[in-house]
């Protein structure tokens, strides 16, 4: 499916529950439940279905021996799930007019929790009789059943799961935040995950949401399985939220995703289910911001709360209100919270607001008690407009208990990041990937560095060769619109240098030789450097090529405007489509050669430096002289970059400016005539 066609199913499976939550008479904190039921549903079947003929092939091998089993025990054991036939997808699809929705859905999900006991109570049910019920909405559950039904049923877990996290961001975004609660972007997760390496064991989110920390753990591990010596990669995963229905959630997404756990209904503030206190290998979560009502009394004698210091009004409450205190607001409750649970080896990702950088007073008493057990790892600004709801500035906290140096790295990630849309931001992939690889070095994984930097360039020509096969259709549209010589003869000079690439690819193939018979990490990074060199005068080819088909195409539009101001001809616009689409495929090709540019320019003896504007370790002596601050962007500095322009190139684009600004003047008068005529007119005194 491509990414085409998974946004306009996102689009209606989104205009479906938005109709759903306009005309139904379910809160704003239920409407998602019923949706994101159907959704489980269809991954279940989904999931079955790809087991299915094994399934049967077992249990007709057993049946009528001593070793026979039920089918139902066979379809738990090798895909998690055991659907009977009423509870399968095409059925409820294809149920008759007159059949009852409502029930045959509450059926499926009775028969599914029933094979998979985790899930008892979990499951929404009686919702679907709500909706049918009225006569806006009675046919809202049979629009979900056949928007879904258009998902190929091979395709895997993983598409359910961007539907899922899409579904629950979008939920998000539309209900707003409450609380300083705000759901977390799959790739500030991400990073976090990356960051701090869960290679199994018992993973705790005090605070999760819908378990996504969980799901990118799980995700992690399983594509870092061949990393592993020890073989130890099974997670367990600890969850726990106050709300009924984000348990739920959570529950339905520990089992999309097949992880084993507990999630289970508290207030981290005064329960504690799990017995937290040093439990877990890893702690990941997102808690919410700057809570100020939580009652002191109940959490300074807590050894959760109280380990590291307590935070306290800086002044005395009156006598009339003790035992009523609040603490100050709750961020260093759960930092405390994070270093408490872990084990002495353990390690934790946690995003928390920027303002708990740098707290005064008690808050900065805690902060001063981490740095000296030598607990923080590492501190990252993240951009801003990363969340969903909020342009929330927020930092991202990372402990190590096992850690030997006594230095803590720091990363400024605020210039890093891609455009969604004007209002939101994320990481890509490969921004990820390039964040985490300073961890990487800063622990001596000099490999791992040598090793991304060559994924990149694997990549990178994989996407070169798919791109050539679209240039040639698209210099073909080029050149049946451009008919003078100047036009042609730049087409085809840029289909010439695209030609070129079967020696870059000959190279590539030497290359990849050189780098299988290299033995230490030095040796590949200086092969590296010298191959990227091989790529940097193709690019500057194709670039300059593009300029003069830019130039061209820029002449003929003006030909084809010229007296017929504010109009372009079709043959002109196909043009300027073809081009855009031309300079779509260089881009996308060249992308990984920026990343690999971006890394060894910051890098370039494969090797951690300090690097101004992005990180520096910072001793405890110099945290101390910033008072105790852990906020990034004092110890990074600052670095202003060119924009990589040449004096010639910077005056033509000038010129070029320049040219725009007094056409749109010329438009701006000639509006200015027309509508003074009109007023004459309309006030009669012409």
């Amino acid at each position: 499916m491509t990414k085409e066609q998974l946004k306009q199913l996102e689009t209606d499976l989104w205009s479906a529950a938005d109709n759903l939550r306009a005309n139904s008479d379910l809160k704003s904190s239920e409407y998602a439940t019923p949706v994101l039921g159907l959704i489980f549903l269809k991954f279940a079947d989904n999931n079955y279905r790809r087991h299915e003929t094994d399934i049967i092939a077992e249990y007709e091998k057993l049946k009528g021996t001593r070793r026979e089993r039920k089918l139902s025990y066979i379809a738990i054991e090798k895909c998690g799930f055991y659907l009977p036939d009423h509870a399968r997808y095409e059925y409820l699809l294809n149920l008759p007019e007159e059949k009852d929705i409502a029930k045959a859905l509450k059926s499926a999900m009775k028969a599914i929790e029933e094979y998979k006991p985790e899930l008892d109570g979990v499951l929404p049910k009686d919702e679907y009789f709500r909706l049918t019920r009225d006569e806006k909405t009675k046919n809202i559950p049979n629009q979900l059943l056949k928007t879904f039904a258009n998902i190929p049923a091979d395709f895997s877990g993983d598409l359910f799961g961007q539907i899922y996290e899409y579904f629950l961001a979008e939920f998000a975004r539309s209900e707003g935040s409450k609380g300083g609660e705000f759901f977390t972007p799959r790739s500030v997760v991400r990073l976090m995950v990356e960051m701090i390496e869960p290679h199994g064991g018992k993973v705790f989110d005090p605070a999760c949401g819908s378990g996504g920390m969980f799901v990118q753990s799980a995700q992690f591990i399983e594509e870092h399985r061949n990393d592993l010596k020890d073989g130890g990669s099974d997670v367990f995963v600890y969850g726990q939220e106050k709300t009924l229905e984000t348990v739920n959630l959570a529950k339905m997404n520990l089992a999309v995703n097949g992880l084993r756990g507990e999630v289970k209904k508290a207030n981290t503030y005064y329960d504690d289910p799990y017995g937290s206190f040093g439990s877990f290998d890893y702690v990941l979560a997102n808690p919410p911001f700057n809570v100020d009502d939580v009652s002191l009394s109940s959490v300074e004698k807590d050894k959760r709360f109280n380990t590291y210091g307590i935070p306290r009004n800086k002044s005395k409450g009156k006598k009339a209100d003790a035992g009523k205190e609040t603490a100050p607001n709750a961020n260093y409750l759960w930092i405390n919270l994070f270093a408490t649970s872990l084990k002495p080896k353990g390690r934790a990702a946690l995003v928390m607001s920027n303002a708990a950088s740098d707290a005064r007073h008690s808050e900065a008493d805690i902060r001063r008690a981490l740095i000296e057990k030598n607990f923080i790892y590492a501190m990252l600004t993240l951009p801003s407009n990363m969340f969903y709801t909020v342009t929330l500035p927020a930092t991202l906290w990372f402990f190590d208990k096992a850690k030997t140096d006594d230095r803590i790295l720091f990363i400024d990630a605020r210039n890093i990041f891609t455009q969604i849309d004007r209002a939101h931001r994320e990481f890509s992939k490969e921004q990820i990937q390039n964040i985490a690889i300073i961890s990487q070095l800063h622990k001596g994984h000099r490999q791992k560095f040598v090793q991304l930097v060559d994924r990149y360039f694997a990549a990178g020509m994989d996407r070169l060769l798919e791109s050539k096969t679209r240039v040639e259709p698209i210099s073909a549209q080029l050149l049946e619109v451009l008919d003078d010589h100047a036009g042609k003869e730049a087409v085809g000079e840029l289909v010439k240098q695209w030609a070129s690439l079967k020696t870059l690819q000959a190279r590539h193939e030497q290359y990849g030789e050189k780098q299988a018979g290299e033995t230490t990490v030095d040796a590949k990074n200086k092969a590296q450097h010298k191959f990227r060199e091989v790529f940097d005068p193709f690019f500057a080819a194709l670039h300059e090529g593009l300029k003069q088909l830019d130039k061209t195409v820029r002449h003929h539009e003006n030909l084809q405007t010229d007296g017929k101001r504010g109009s372009t001809d079709r043959k002109t616009k196909e043009l300027k489509n073809a081009l855009e689409a031309l300079h779509g495929e260089v881009k996308s090709a060249e992308n990984f050669y920026q990343h690999i540019h971006w890394l060894q320019e910051r890098f370039p003896r494969a090797e951690y430096d300090d690097v101004t504007g992005l990180c520096k370790l910072v001793s405890p002596q110099e945290v101390k002289e910033q008072e105790y601050s852990l906020n990034p962007c004092r110890y990074v500095g600052v670095v202003i970059e060119e924009d990589g322009k040449t004096e010639e190139e910077f005056i033509e684009e000038l010129l070029a400016t320049d040219g725009e600004l007094k056409c749109l003047n010329q438009q701006a008068r000639d509006l200015e005539l027309i509508i003074r005529k009109n007023i004459s007119i309309i006030a009669g005194d012409s």
